[in-house]
């Protein structure tokens, strides 16, 4: 559904797991920091109002979206979270920058996410101009921040759920 058509911060909040178990890992870009810091504090704050400890919140921080994957890897090699948020916002501008830009960060969360087992959330906003961020970051259309910690908590209840404590090779 088009964000247009949905604000991105409406959820049935009982319909939430508890989020007291997890360990969360945040990547934000820097790059668009008055967009990416806004959508920061919508994830964090969800987390912790779901439960989350803040102690178990680890946040790196990267220039750019580009860096997010890159940013990612590293947060989940040292602190081993159930999922890791990736936040950013690339603006379509006179060039197809943005089009290489969100499709490598893309890629790149799909396949640690598929290699790993472990979620790694796409937060990035992918708008046509600054007034679809500021929508999509606070604004009419909610905060895709507080979008992609639902989805962080909702991944990581599914991936304990899902385990059982056992081991397993492959798919």
């Amino acid at each position: 559904m088009a964000s247009a058509l949905k604000n991105l911060s409406q959820y049935v909040v009982e319909n939430i797991p508890n989020a007291s178990d997890f360990v969360f890992g945040i990547v934000v870009a820097d790059w668009n920091a008055e967009i990416t810091h806004a959508l920061y504090e919508g994830c964090y704050d969800t987390l912790v109002q779901h439960g989350a400890n803040p102690d178990k919140i680890y946040t790196f921080q990267v220039p750019g979206s580009f860096e997010l994957p890159a940013g990612a890897r590293m947060l989940a090699g040292q602190h081993n979270p159930d999922a890791v948020i990736c936040l950013g916002c690339v603006i379509k501008g006179d060039t197809n920058h943005n089009e290489y830009i969100n499709q490598a960060v893309a890629n790149a969360l799909a396949q640690m996410s598929i290699a790993s087992g472990r979620a790694f959330i796409f937060g990035l906003l992918t708008t046509n101009d600054q007034q679809q961020a500021v929508d999509r970051s606070g604004g009419k259309h909610g905060n895709k921040g507080v979008e992609a910690a639902v989805t962080a908590i909702r991944m990581a209840a599914l991936r304990k759920n899902s385990s059982g404590g056992k081991k397993s090779i492959g798919f």
